[in-house]
């Protein structure tokens, strides 16, 4: 079997790549290990204009988020399914500090926040005591529902294999890799974590961090903003249901969920929300970020033959459709990769070491 392109992974930035490849008319083959609990299953899928407690505009957010929307917009129309929704996010602030800082920002640069008209609207719901600001616009987008759909394609095209890559099994040569009975132009790697391990990128600046979240039911419960306040409160498709989450831990033992942040989780709720709820799931994965929370994007500078799209962290669902669409371009026209996330920014790290397998 021969194919233009193998795609290690079918997390978000797998997914939108082989989409775009399959635009192109190129052929692809897609080897995913179907784990339960991937950073991009686990995600919420936002897309926040805004970051931090100080307010800062999102890197490349004025690009990347009108791409993002109109390609998830254009695979909804092309898997005839809805997992695209437009919330605004409503911010409590925790502290006069907060509200300061937010009012502050509004005045330098009001693209994306804003005051909220009526500070008492949702009395009935939470406890707040320094008011709110709106960020908009902003989407979550139902990640699960999209991958299940995608997989769902991809079996139809023959296009993916459910199994674990072997990573000692891949050969590569000047011009094509080999892996059992397949034959590629190129093998991109959009793995997540399981790329820090990989010898070819192993030596790049990763960064990985555990997130955790829980699902909680809460049916007299507002859904039409996504909340904010320590955690995010994501209304999901499934009426009365959300989800709460991500805290970032840079130390951790494994990729379970924690008691932690359970117990810290459920008393912030228990304290914030007015409404009757409780908790029906609770999930962690491990995010593939960088040191720099800039992606990895490109071919290897000593092995062209291999990819990566990966390290998008946090802001895996507004960046991977940008990146995913630049990197298509650069293998199918030579058109540029953004130098701030081309992987041979790093030509110089990845000279020290070259070959293949996993350690």
């Amino acid at each position: 079997m021969h194919v233009d392109c193998l795609i290690i992974g079918q997390g978000i930035s797998g997914t939108l790549l082989s989409w775009f490849l399959h635009k192109e008319g190129k052929t692809f083959l897609v080897i995913d290990n179907n784990k339960v609990d991937s950073s991009s299953k686990v995600a919420a899928g936002i897309i926040n204009p805004i970051t931090g407690r100080r307010y800062v505009t999102t890197w490349m957010i004025d690009e990347v988020m009108p791409f993002a929307i109109d390609t998830y917009r254009s695979l909804e129309s092309y898997l005839q399914a809805s997992f695209v929704y437009e919330k605004s996010i409503i911010d409590f602030f925790p502290s006069p500090q907060m509200l300061n800082a937010f009012v502050d920002r509004i005045a330098e640069n009001d693209t994306y926040l804003h005051s909220y008209p009526n500070q008492n609207q949702f009395n009935q719901y939470f406890n707040y005591d320094f008011g709110c600001g709106e960020i908009r616009p902003s989407y979550s987008i139902h990640l699960p529902l999209l991958l299940e759909l995608w997989k769902q394609k991809l079996n139809e095209w023959n296009a993916i294999k459910e199994e674990e890559f072997l990573l000692d099994d891949l050969q590569i040569s000047d011009d094509h890799a080999s892996y059992h009975d397949i034959t590629a132009g190129k093998v991109i790697f959009c793995d997540g974590v399981d790329a820090a391990t990989n010898s070819w990128f192993r030596l790049l600046p990763f960064a990985p961090n555990k997130g955790e979240a829980m699902i909680i039911e809460a049916e007299e419960l507002y859904n039409g903003h996504i909340f904010k306040r320590g955690v995010m409160l994501v209304p999901l498709p499934t009426p009365g249901l959300f989800w709460v989450g991500s805290n970032y831990q840079w130390e951790f033992a494994d990729d379970k969920p924690s008691e932690h942040f359970y117990k810290q989780t459920s008393n912030l709720l228990q304290n914030w929300i007015k409404v009757p709820f409780k908790i029906v799931d609770h999930k962690a994965a491990i995010r593939p970020a960088t040191v720099e929370r800039r992606p990895f994007v490109g071919f290897h500078p000593h092995f062209p033959v291999i990819g990566i799209l990966n390290g998008m962290g946090t802001k895996g669902t507004s960046l991977a459709p940008f990146f995913a669409h630049q990197l298509i371009q650069h293998l199918v026209y030579d058109l540029p990769i953004a130098d701030e996330a081309n992987v041979h920014r790093f030509t110089r790290i990845l000279s020290r070491e070259t070959g293949k397998g996993s350690s």
